[in-house]
């Protein structure tokens, strides 16, 4: 399964429904946050796994708790909230108060759910990075490259894609910042996340602000 046919699938769509059902956010924003959530955090862990102590921690975790079978089982989600908010927490560190509130503004979603929500999002990601892992075979050594080519392709699907449904969830949503620019709103996530526009800072590890940064416009 790639990446954006996690986003714009069966799955995709009853996690939304699930967490518009518990929040009373709805089903659009959840699904966009969805769609920055999840390259984002996908790229911070890329970037944490270029340290081989950090890669052996998360090629464990996948292993012990994320073989993918949430991805067939959403129900897992609300009992998985606080292992949710954990991930979170050794994902972002000391950036997850500033990944919230530009979430938070972007989408709409009061900063009071955001947290909670991304919690309940957080094992689904973890989940389908497991469930890769897994079809291809690789070890801690491997996690960097096979994370960058699942941002990758689903930049270059998000590409072939231009009418894709979820483009027009996230013009509506996100509506009004530069990365609109282009008519193809997901694309112009999957670039601002993989270092496109000049967007390279986030390479050396420190450079969340600069992908949200090119994620909303914000630079």
């Amino acid at each position: 399964m790639s990446l954006i046919d996690l986003l714009t699938g069966n799955t995709g769509n009853q996690v939304a429904e699930q967490a518009e059902n518990k929040f009373g956010i709805s089903k659009n924003q959840i699904l966009a946050l969805l769609a920055v959530a999840t390259p984002l955090v996908i790229s911070y862990l890329r970037n944490k796994s270029q340290n081989n102590k950090e890669a052996e921690a998360l090629n464990n975790a996948l292993d012990k708790d994320h073989d993918g079978s949430i991805l067939d089982d959403t129900s897992q989600l609300d009992a998985r909230q606080n292992e949710g908010g954990s991930i979170l927490s050794h994902v972002f560190g000391s950036e997850k108060g500033n990944v919230e509130n530009q979430l938070s503004q972007n989408t709409g979603i009061s900063i009071d759910k955001i947290g909670p929500i991304l919690a309940m999002l957080a094992p689904l990601i973890m989940g389908y990075i497991g469930k890769e892992k897994q079809q291809n075979n690789v070890g801690a050594g491997g996690l960097g490259d096979l994370l960058g080519g699942i941002l990758g392709g689903a930049q270059t699907q998000a590409q072939q894609q231009q009418s894709n449904p979820l483009n027009d969830i996230l013009g509506s949503v996100l509506g009004g910042g530069q990365s609109q620019s282009s008519g193809n709103p997901l694309n112009d996530i999957l670039a601002s996340v993989l270092g496109g526009s000049g967007q390279q800072k986030q390479q050396q590890g420190g450079g969340l602000g600069d992908i949200l940064g090119g994620l909303f416009g914000g630079k």
